[in-house]
């Protein structure tokens, strides 16, 4: 894929970049590197104030990167504002926090006797050059929720972003730059994907973060795994979103809509697989499917607009041809399941609910990357859960009920990272995010996710001789 901006919009190539050779990746590794000497020795004020001023930066050019963002990858231009501002907001949360997610641990004075010291402390350190591997579905966010805590705790960021973003990926490079961060402290590669094997193989990185893809994640995980270095990966999800009889079925239906076609549809911990019970179903599914048809799809410039297009047209091929399979193998569609007419330029696909779903289609257990939403039917709790965990994913999930018994059977039993109860699956800065299964190892965010790259140093002090 070459480096450039395709307007998915009008499926034309608005700009292409020429990747870093050989010569620029070494000079972007050597600065890395010299400024991880110097940069983990900074303390949590200095580091605070770099990233608040970034903040205000990104908080003053929100629109113009949020079109930039909407240009680039399709998304409606209110929801890249919002993303721009869910920056900000993370930002300065990892600006507030971090010193005391970070702080010393100190073991109980008991169990410090008891390994015959006098003084124990566990610290946080700084692991050093951080590889980060990053998608186009959220271009700002998936960064920043690296960055804003990886140089918190005193890290230096190499970001390889998706070749489609380029645009996107120089300005986070320069924003970190004109806050004040040091030369080096946060560079964007422009390179293609053949390239990062031979980046992160170099003894300069430690370690390395991605959301992505199961075969990207299975690469980086290799090559990673080799060199014996730390991955964090956030891959694909198929999200259950389950609905039961004692849910607000209405209200289930409303968030559903939403839930799917975030982002274009476009996102992995969209609610994908809606699985409702036959006591609401028939209810669910109607409200649903208007909900759904009710929808503008159409230039996310415009205020109007709900649906943009898919972000590349290989993405919205993928879409076809899963529900072209589904709909052969016996699926039923209730609404969609088409290119919009009127928008034959772009890589529009309609908002579309499949019902009659079976594990003979490759819809069931596929993750679809657009606004394409499958119906199941269960007839039990246990049905439930079991049709929830029928996928190879675990990122997230999403179940309705007002019965507390059915809640704590759910909690228990739904094999992903997060149970999002009576509303749908959103990230935090507060709340740790990351999957199961699949769907990746590790966690972003909170303090979990600041920790990720810090390596744990005991400090045992010998107790004075009787």
């Amino acid at each position: 894929m070459p480096i450039a901006t395709v307007n998915p919009t009008t499926g034309r190539t608005l700009q292409t970049f020429d990747a870093l050779d050989a010569e620029g990746i070494e000079q972007c590794l050597a600065e890395a590197a010299r400024t991880a000497v110097s940069y983990r020795r900074t303390g949590f004020p200095e580091r605070a104030a770099l990233l608040l001023r970034a903040a205000d930066l990104l908080e003053a050019e929100a629109e113009d990167i949020a079109r930039i963002m909407t240009i680039e990858m399709g998304k409606p231009l209110a929801a890249a504002r919002a993303e721009a501002a869910k920056c900000v907001k993370a930002m300065r949360w990892y600006a507030a926090h971090a010193e005391a997610l970070l702080a010393d641990e100190r073991p109980a004075e008991a169990d410090v006797r008891d390994a015959g010291a006098s003084a124990v402390r566990v610290l946080y350190r700084p692991i050093g050059v951080v590889l980060a591997v990053m998608p186009w579905n959220f271009p700002l966010w998936q960064v920043v929720r690296f960055a804003a805590p990886a140089l918190m705790a005193g890290n230096v960021g190499l970001l390889k972003h998706s070749s489609n973003v380029p645009q996107t990926a120089l300005y986070l490079g320069e924003l970190f730059a004109r806050a004040g961060f040091p030369p080096g402290c946060f560079q964007t590669l422009l390179i293609g994907s053949g390239a990062v094997e031979a980046v992160l193989r170099d003894p300069r990185v430690s370690a390395a973060t991605l959301t992505g893809s199961e075969p990207a994640g299975r690469a980086v995980a290799s090559v990673a795994g080799d060199e014996i270095k730390k991955t964090v990966l956030e891959l694909g999800g198929s999200d259950p979103y389950v609905v039961m009889p004692s849910a607000d079925v209405a209200r289930a239906a409303r968030t559903a809509v939403t839930a799917r076609v975030q982002n274009n549809g476009q996102s992995c911990i969209a609610a994908k697989r809606f699985i409702v019970h036959t006591e609401v179903y028939d209810e669910f599914a109607r409200l649903f499917t208007e909900g759904m048809t009710a929808l503008t799809v159409g230039d996310p410039m415009l205020p109007g607009t709900d649906v943009g297009p898919l972000a590349t047209e290989s993405g919205r091929t993928d879409v076809e041809e899963l529900v072209d399979d589904a709909v052969r193998r016996g699926a039923t569609v209730l609404c969609g399941g088409r290119r919009p007419p009127g928008l034959e330029d772009g890589y529009f696909y309609e908002p579309t609910v499949l019902a009659d779903v079976t594990p003979a289609m490759r819809i069931d257990l596929e993750e679809t990357f657009g606004p394409v939403a499958t119906l199941y039917r269960v007839g039990s709790l246990e049905e439930a859960v079991e049709r929830a965990n029928h996928t190879p994913f675990g990122l997230s999930s999403n179940v309705w009920t007002r019965d507390e018994g059915d809640l704590e059977h759910f909690v228990r039993e739904l094999q992903a990272g997060g149970v999002f109860v009576n509303g749908m699956t959103a990230s935090h800065p507060a709340l740790p995010f990351g999957g199961v299964k699949r769907s990746g190892y590790g966690r972003e965010l909170s303090g979990h996710g600041i920790r990720e790259f810090c390596n744990i140093t005991t400090v045992w002090q010998a107790a004075d001789p009787a």
